[in-house]
């Protein structure tokens, strides 16, 4: 019967005569089975007897049970059809239960997924499943590592904002170094796609009064404020639902920041968020309760309830004055040798260059134009002074930006106050000054002490995206994850860096069985590349841990491990696990092929497939890792 069918899906193409790579190729997609043209151009070149560039029926029938009768699929099946030609309901609901740990399937969801995926109609209406069918479902988004549930958004959205980890980014407008590269409107639109939800926007003083983005005292290119809102406005709510927080590094001048003011307004019309809600006068509102609406997070000029009363007034030309502590300048004086700062006021064009060994603290007079401060809500930046200071003075809607470095040291020194403050306030870490480069730290150290938004530079790719983009896969990349119950009791007593008292561990064990059509490696003239695989764990301190299994010589195309790997997570509710594919290089280190990583939470369990991206972020369909996933908490 499988002969039959398949005859009758090919017969046609051959109906010329022999046929070549390019033609075998789209056949092979036509069938369903989807495939690397350079893989395919390797098994093509091996089963062409007569090296003519072209095959017959017979040789392409080759091709094909090569690339799609993987035999780890023919085990797993032949298990369960007591080595018959076919699957009936029961064997496949078998499967289903004792091996993807599907407990509530029903005789209904197998028939299900045999109507979906099995292509022989006869086999189809017997209610069967051919091999045929089964390895379509075996490659199906249904088998996919990532859980189901994960990819939409489960999670309760009804609590305040600082119960959230928030996918954010900094100084989004570049694409490149942070010096030298070009602003681009890509950085916002490419972030928003990724679901990014808080976006940096630094803004200068232009000429004819239109405010611009860069990055001051930089070479990097300009950007007109108004162009960036409206991409913005454009892309806001395309990958996630909930709300967008406009991070303003304001630099400008009273009467610019009222034309930014005009133009957030104008372009966001209802969707700014320029009142407080009357459900949330003195706490900070949900995601829920927020959605499709975009936040100001800027400096602010007194009361909500002051904000309310001024409201449909008149606010052209009144400015206040206040005198703040410019504790950023000495944290990156620190960090980079040299920064340059406004000498006195936003007015004044920047120019002076500030050495190393300037006095530790600094005063200097900011200038806020009404029109602007009303707009923000409950997203107001508040220099960060101490956890005691928060403590006594920090007001609900206040939220800090600190310092990769300073954070670090705080979190070392003062890790459990850390947690407290982070309990309570969101709180934003951004990259230090020396990372000209637009290189980014490890976010999973400020994750782990409940920072809602740890900005980094999403141009830059490498491990900390790769976590970033890990990590909010979960909740639907919906941009927000509920933090966990001890990241959000302000009685917690959680310290990443000690075993906690009333732990609940997960024991993961891992097969990793094989590869399927892996990236070639970029040294090698055919499909080739000596495949190795890294999984690593991040997670508190305790539970970072790495793995890697042998190398396989000379094939990208089917390696076959079959190596089994047991990790015990004390902490799982923070625990990303990352699975690296790497060309094995004794000279010049290891080749990078591919990467996914995911929640551990995430995963499900049984026979699945890890599908693998480029450094970049970038599909590498259908490459992908498949392996047999088995855990108890």
């Amino acid at each position: 019967m499988e002969n039959k069918w398949f005859l009758s899906k090919i017969r046609d193409e051959f109906k010329g005569g022999k046929i070549n790579v390019e033609k075998t190729y789209r056949l092979l997609e036509k069938l369903d089975i989807p495939c690397n043209y350079i893989h395919v151009k390797s098994v093509f070149k091996d089963n062409d007897r007569l090296k003519q560039g072209r095959i017959t029926i017979e040789e392409f029938r080759s091709i094909y049970r090569i690339i799609a009768h993987r035999e780890e699929i023919i085990e797993i099946f032949n298990t369960y059809s007591g080595n018959q030609k076919f699957l009936f309901e029961k064997n496949l609901l078998q499967f289903l239960i004792q091996e993807q740990y599907a407990l509530d399937m029903t005789t209904n969801i197998a028939f299900e997924i045999i109507q979906k995926y099995e292509p022989i109609e006869e086999v189809k209406r017997a209610h069967q499943m051919s091999f045929e069918g089964f390895i379509r479902y075996m490659g199906s988004p249904e088998c996919q590592i990532l859980k189901t549930d994960c990819g939409k958004v489960y999670q309760d959205m009804n609590h305040p904002l600082n119960d959230y980890f928030i996918s954010s980014s900094h100084n989004t407008y570049l694409v490149s170094d942070q010096l030298l590269g070009p602003s681009d409107l890509w950085g916002y639109v490419s972030a928003l796609v990724k679901g990014c939800r808080c976006l940096e926007i630094d803004c200068w003083d232009g000429s004819r009064n239109e405010p611009v983005v860069y990055h001051g005292y930089t070479l990097t290119s300009k950007l007109l404020f108004k162009t960036v809102i409206q991409s913005i406005q454009k892309y806001a709510f395309i990958t996630s639902d909930y709300p967008v927080v406009l991070s303003l590094e304001n630099h400008c001048s009273p009467s610019q920041q009222e034309v930014m003011a005009d133009i957030l307004q104008s372009v966001f019309g209802d969707a700014l968020l320029s009142d407080m809600l009357d459900d949330f006068p003195d706490k900070l509102p949900s995601p829920k309760a927020l959605k499709f609406k975009i936040l100001v997070r800027n400096k602010k000029i007194g009361s909500l309830r002051e904000t309310r009363e001024r409201k449909g007034s008149d606010k052209h030309g009144q400015v206040e004055e206040y005198e703040e502590i410019d504790q950023d300048v000495d944290d990156e004086v620190k960090e980079s040798k040299a920064l340059a700062i406004l000498e006195d006021d936003s007015q004044k064009e920047p120019g002076a260059i500030i050495a190393a060994g300037l006095p530790l603290f600094r005063r200097r007079r900011v200038k806020v134009a009404m029109a602007l401060s009303d707009l923000v809500i409950y997203t107001k930046a508040e220099k960060f002074i101490s956890f005691q200071h928060s403590r006594l003075y920090q007001q609900f809607n206040e939220s800090n930006s600190i310092g990769e470095s300073e954070a670090r040291k705080l979190s070392k020194l003062k890790g459990h106050e850390f947690i407290l403050h982070t309990s309570k306030f969101i709180t934003r870490i951004y990259p230090k000054a020396t990372r000209a480069d637009s290189s980014n730290f490890n976010p999973q150290d400020f994750w782990n002490i409940g920072c809602q938004m740890v900005a980094l530079n999403f141009q830059t790719p490498g491990l900390p995206m790769d976590l970033q983009n890990g990590k909010f896969l979960d909740n639907g990349c919906s941009g927000y994850i509920l933090k966990p119950h001890f990241l959000r009791d302000i009685k917690t007593e959680f310290n990443p860096n000690e075993t906690p008292k009333d732990i609940d561990p997960v024991t993961l064990t891992i097969r990793l069985i094989s590869g399927i059509q892996l990236p070639p490696s970029n040294h090698s003239s055919s499909n080739k590349a000596d495949t190795v695989v890294v999984l690593e764990i991040f997670g508190v301190p305790n539970d970072h841990v790495k793995r890697q299994t042998r190398v396989i010589k000379r094939n990208a195309f089917c390696p076959r491990w079959n190596e089994t790997f047991t990790f015990i997570i004390q902490v799982p509710e923070l625990a990303l696990i990352r699975f690296v594919v790497e060309n094995q290089s004794l000279i010049t280190g290891n080749e990078f092929l591919g990467q996914y990583t995911l929640p551990v939470l995430c995963m499900n369990k049984g026979y699945r497939r890890v599908p693998l991206f480029s450094k970049m972020g970038e599909s590498l369909e259908p490459a992908a890792l498949f392996i047999y996933v088995w855990y108890v908490r």
